[in-house]
């Protein structure tokens, strides 16, 4: 891409994807090109794309051929597709005609030129520290995608941090496939502390971490995370499972009866602490004792929230090889049943919630029709009526 054409953007899949966009349109930016004010027309659309699931997938390609039928009509000069769709399939180019460049993910780190470019304004801000995966879920596709797992330096990191900052940014949302992993591949020892003592520094009132694999959680981690008072005692911690027999499967690490030592040890020594996870429904060979098993331990655990969702089949991984297939629609009933106890479980946790503590700090991220629309540190979404726009603004 050359010149100095208007940009138009297109965002799809998680976080992390996001900030990929984020970095390669400002660096765009700063060597001439423009945002076009227009979505649906400029002389470049970027369609970032993402491939994990199968809804992900069809949604990347009904976005693409979108932006092939935009550009039919004149309202787009030229179309590109970057992210991980490409990364998985690099040869589907040929399906999409009209595709101008199919770019896949960077395997080598592309660092923000400064000041960065923000899709989240003042409010928040991502911070990306590593890419890729050490781990080899079986059901997982992200390390064929992303490559291994590699750590940000720490000096680039504090840097960004250090302008976010300046900004103004009150809340810093530290994201990787796995942060717990952080620095081990510089010298085999777990960084992840170290880093957040430095970001701790700078003037932010939330540093909120996503994505810890459970069996990384380190006594140093758990320290700091109790500790420093600008990091949110609200966790992420995917365990997708809680039966040993199902866990083994999918290759994690660890098994049910630590996963439910690691939550009490958790809530012991960080108090306040509220758990966000993600479980996996109708991986083959969960059968109604492994599922059961499931629902007692949603039950029991008590998370805040739950990202419940069927297993969804990836080819390649090693799953998508497994007998003992569970069909789709039980996948979902499971899911769905999941779903409604977790819902019984957030009520409930909201309700204990409001009646220990009902003024609670809400930083506010958006305004509309006289609403201003914002989240508490434990990520509850609020919504008040405000006669002005509140975004960024810490409110008790």
């Amino acid at each position: 891409m050359a010149g100095k054409e208007s940009l138009a953007l297109v965002s799809l899949g998680c976080a992390k994807n996001a900030v990929d966009l984020e970095v390669m349109t400002g660096n765009l930016l700063k060597s001439g090109r423009t945002l076009s004010p227009d979505p649906d027309r400029a002389d470049t659309v970027i369609v970032n794309t993402c491939a994990f699931i199968a809804s992900a997938r069809e949604e990347a390609e009904a976005e693409i051929r979108r932006a092939l039928e935009l550009k039919k009509r004149g309202a787009y000069g030229k179309v590109v597709v970057t992210g991980c769709y490409p990364q998985r399939y690099p040869k589907r180019a040929a399906a999409f005609p009209g595709v101008d460049e199919w770019i896949g993910v960077p395997q080598e780190w592309i660092e923000p030129k400064m000041p960065a470019l923000r899709f989240t304004g003042k409010a928040f801000a991502y911070l990306k520290i590593a890419e890729g995966c050490a781990h080899r879920c079986a059901y997982c596709a992200i390390p064929s995608i992303r490559g291994k797992f590699r750590s940000r330096p720490i000096e680039d990191l504090v840097a960004e941090a250090k302008e976010l900052s300046a900004l103004g940014v009150k809340e810093l949302c530290i994201v990787a496939q796995d942060i717990t992993r952080y620095g081990t591949d510089f010298n085999g020892e777990h960084q992840l502390a170290k880093l957040l003592r430095e970001l701790c520094r700078f003037d932010f009132k939330w540093i909120r971490l996503h994505y810890l694999y459970p069996d990384v959680l380190n006594d140093e981690m758990i320290d700091v995370i109790a500790s420093e008072p600008k990091i949110v005692k609200y966790l992420d911690i995917p365990i997708q499972h809680c039966n040993s027999k199902i866990l083994e499967l999918m290759n994690r690490r660890g098994n049910g009866e630590y996963i439910r030592e690691l939550l009490d040890t958790l809530r012991s020594r960080i108090p306040g602490l509220v758990i966000r996870t993600s479980l996996i429904t109708g991986l083959p060979g969960e059968g109604e004792e492994e599922f059961n098993h499931t629902v007692e331990f949603l039950k029991e655990a008590r998370f805040l929230s739950a990202h419940i969702f069927p297993y969804s089949e990836r080819e390649g991984t090693p799953a998508s090889q497994m007998e003992d297939k569970v069909p789709i629609e039980i996948r979902r009933e499971r899911a769905a049943k999941l779903i409604e106890i977790q819902k019984e479980i957030t009520d409930s946790i909201l309700s204990e919630e409001i009646e220990r503590e009902p003024e609670r700090i809400v930083l506010f991220e958006t305004y509309s029709n006289g609403t201003a629309h914002g989240h508490t540190d434990s990520f509850l979404e609020v919504s008040s009526p405000a006669p002005y726009d509140l975004h960024g603004e810490r409110v008790k």
